[in-house]
């Protein structure tokens, strides 16, 4: 089955800081953009960042406890093939990125066991970026 893009936006209160972040961070390809939004290609899908004062989630993100981390609510991310999610921790290292949860394998020996990351963007937007040795084990319970 083919996946369908989707379409998030989301808000930033430094339009110029998060448009560095995801083009030059994540080498994201810009789409449209205005003077309060950029759209971006972010892995085939379309993300967009609006210039938005700063919400509570983005002063102090909840959290859950999963697999003895504190995932921050909400956050959005993407899967990635392996090899991909390796090289882009490897090049977040190297940008000395500020990891909420650095990169690990959890759920190690269970159903569903995924490498993942999290971090947040200059507006403290949480990502999460994810990959999984089998992607037949997205949904596994």
């Amino acid at each position: 089955m083919a996946l369908s893009p989707f379409h998030l936006a989301i808000p930033v209160h430094d339009l110029p800081a998060a448009r560095r972040f995801y083009g030059e961070t994540f080498g994201l390809s810009e789409g449209r953009s205005s003077a309060q939004w950029v759209d971006f290609d972010f892995y085939g899908h379309q993300l967009v960042i609006h210039e938005h004062p700063k919400t509570p989630a983005q002063d102090h993100a909840h959290t859950n406890p999963v697999d003895g981390h504190d995932v921050p609510i909400p956050h959005f991310g993407i899967v990635l093939e392996w090899a991909e999610w390796e090289a882009l921790a490897e090049r977040l290292r190297a940008r000395d990125t500020d990891f909420v949860i650095e990169p690990y394998v959890r759920f190690k020996g269970e159903p569903g066991e995924q490498a993942t990351m999290f971090l947040l963007d200059p507006c403290g937007n949480a990502l999460e970026f994810k990959a999984f040795a089998d992607r037949g084990q997205l949904f596994a319970k």
